[in-house]
């Protein structure tokens, strides 16, 4: 692994497509905690998850962390986000995917969680307070797409196993008209780390609707 300094070095080719003709590269992108070890190369994020890091706030467990590695661009208005994710996961509540953030009390985080040995689709949104869903898989996937559409307040998460069929895994709540930290999370509450991998992600903006109604409403 190479720690940041090295991984500022251009790169060419690994691009994160923003829109028609616009494109960022992961170097560009921002860290909220930082790992002690990360690289970028052929289009892949890697990082070694930081020991005792989540995102959590407050119910069911009575506490609140804001610590995990999150690798981030911010945008703005309506888009749909997509990772390929591969965990070499270890400990209970591994986990890696998908964030958008507005704040410390405003997210969502979706991907894959190792609870008790079994791979779960896992979901938290937090409005203050943070909710857990899960879908347990029957068997280990060998990676795992995870998308997320923004449309209006709504945040769509799908996730795929060959990126081809998608299925939905949760509809929530997120603030509009509001500028979204959007990236790859990773976290490691009772373990101590592993290796989390980070495949071609894309942000791709979508038109607003209500705009697009407006104009059609008014030719």
């Amino acid at each position: 692994m190479f720690r940041s300094s090295v991984c500022k070095i251009a790169i060419s080719g690994l691009l994160c497509t923003f829109g028609s003709g616009f494109a960022q590269t992961l170097e560009k992108m921002t860290w909220f905690n930082e790992p002690a070890q990360w690289e970028i190369k052929n289009s892949t994020l890697s990082m070694f998850v930081t020991p005792q890091s989540d995102y959590w706030r407050i119910s069911h467990y009575g506490f609140t962390v804001d610590d995990a590695p999150f690798y981030y661009g911010t945008y703005g208005g309506e888009f749909e986000a997509k990772v390929k994710i591969t965990g070499q996961y270890k400990a209970r509540f591994d986990q890696m995917g998908l964030m958008l953030r507005i704040d410390k009390e405003n997210y969502i985080k979706a991907g894959i969680e190792f609870v008790d040995g079994k791979y779960n689709l896992s979901t938290v949104v937090t409005h203050h307070t943070s909710d857990w869903s899960v879908i347990a898989l029957d068997k280990i996937p060998p990676a795992v797409w995870i998308k997320v559409v923004r449309r209006l307040d709504a945040v769509e998460i799908f996730y795929s196993f060959d990126d081809r069929t998608y299925t939905m895994m949760r509809n929530a709540y997120l603030q509009d008209n509001t500028p979204v930290m959007v990236g790859l999370m990773a976290a490691c509450p009772d373990g101590q780390g592993f290796k989390a991998l980070f495949e071609n992600f894309t942000v791709q903006h979508l038109p607003d609707q209500r705009r697009l109604q407006w104009l059609k409403d008014h030719k």
